[in-house]
């Protein structure tokens, strides 16, 4: 097949077609003869190549409008239209569409494969974890860190050239920042190795930051800690990251928070839980004790008489406090552990003593329950 035929007549098109209409046609005819689909086949190799030499020409207006004015003379000879040095054949994204038509964008690596021209590469993300106490996240607080990072470059401003010079345009890339190999019937687009992707050279490089634009600092940073915040969240600072190169846009920093084990407070979201030990008398009798909170305020309970050990009481809004502030604060919740006395006066003995002959076993229910049952069982086995 003639590599002379008339691009219109190749596409199957009107001659005042436009754009859409072109590549429609194009992407319905290079599905139909690609070489994938035609193994061992030349004559679908010779119209592929030839329909893709059509389209590269037809889609571009000003080589559309050469060929129009003078033909296949326009490219010939360095004509008119002649080649844009960034190499042949369709487009890569108009390829890439094709390819993920056929083998799907996860088999041609997805969109992210078809991107042209320059491109900045924004700095890295980074990530530091900071260690808090249960006060700090009750009441929140500033923090300073000191990092190292990759910083931009001050005596050269990030652009990654000494002052005074500047940069040229890549005569690899021409510009685009990405260069194109066919590679059997494929072509195939990778990050310009001489300008590795920005598109310019630099003339005569930063002597601070070898043409980088960053540099590595140690930099000190205040990091504030809003009240309410539990293990595992995440503070963001915008632009703390990496920097990127040669002026790029920097990465974030991110700060996870871990909790401190805390001497008498255990945490589940914003409520507060502790175990307070009451002697036996206040538990038999009743009482009030005093819990010392987060905030330095006494938090009073009030021990109802006959309380048993386990048994949990509930404190209103004296917990943690919602993350920004929504919804006030949690409980706290007070587990009531009866403690027996183990250093006994004399007296107290005495007294002890009298108590228990006066016991007839009603005072305490659920022992007697306890027994009893143990009774009935033996009673049932004999």
């Amino acid at each position: 097949m003639s590599v002379q035929a008339d691009y219109y007549e190749l596409l199957g098109v009107e001659r005042n077609a436009d754009g859409a209409t072109l590549k429609s046609a194009y992407r319905k005819l290079a599905m139909q003869y690609h070489p994938d689909r035609n193994p061992g086949c030349q004559d679908s190799e010779a119209k592929f190549k030839a329909i893709n030499q059509a389209y590269d020409c037809l889609k571009d207006d000003q080589k559309r409008a050469a060929y129009d004015r003078f033909g296949h003379a326009a490219f010939e000879n360095g004509g008119p239209g002649g080649g844009n040095g960034f190499g042949g054949g369709a487009g890569f994204s108009d390829l890439g569409d094709i390819f993920e038509s056929i083998f799907g964008a996860a088999g041609f690596g997805g969109a992210a494969a078809g991107g042209r021209g320059r491109q900045q590469r924004r700095g890295a993300d980074l990530r530091y974890d900071m260690e808090i106490s249960l006060e700090d996240a009750f009441a929140g607080r500033t923090e300073e860190i000191t990092i190292d990072v990759s910083a931009r470059c001050d005596d050269c401003d990030g652009s990654g050239a000494t002052p005074g010079t500047g940069s040229r345009t890549c005569s690899t890339c021409h510009g685009h920042g990405q260069v194109r190999a066919q590679q059997g019937f494929f072509v195939v687009e990778r990050t310009c190795p001489s300008c590795h992707g920005a598109g310019q050279v630099i003339e005569e490089p930063c002597r601070s930051c070898r043409g980088e634009g960053r540099v590595d600092k140690r930099k000190t940073l205040s990091v504030n800690i809003p009240a309410g915040v539990d293990e595992g969240t995440r503070i963001r600072l915008a632009g703390e990251g990496e920097a990127g190169a040669r002026g790029a846009p920097a990465g974030d920093l991110y700060i996870f928070l871990h909790m401190k084990r805390h001497k008498v407070f255990e945490r589940d979201g914003t409520t507060l839980f502790c175990r307070a030990p009451v002697s036996f008398t206040t538990a038999a009798l009743g009482g009030e004790i005093e819990v010392p909170g987060l905030d330095r305020q006494t938090v009073k309970i009030k021990i109802p008489a006959g309380i048993q050990s386990g048994k949990q009481l509930r404190h209103r809004g004296a917990g943690m406090p919602a993350l920004n502030g929504r919804g006030g604060r949690g409980d706290m919740v007070v587990q009531i552990d009866v403690e027996t006395p183990t250093r006994l006066t004399p007296k107290q003995k005495e007294l002890l003593q009298a108590f228990r002959e006066t016991e007839t076993g009603e005072e305490c229910p659920q022992s007697t329950g306890f027994f009893s049952k143990l009774k009935e069982m033996w009673d049932d086995l004999g």
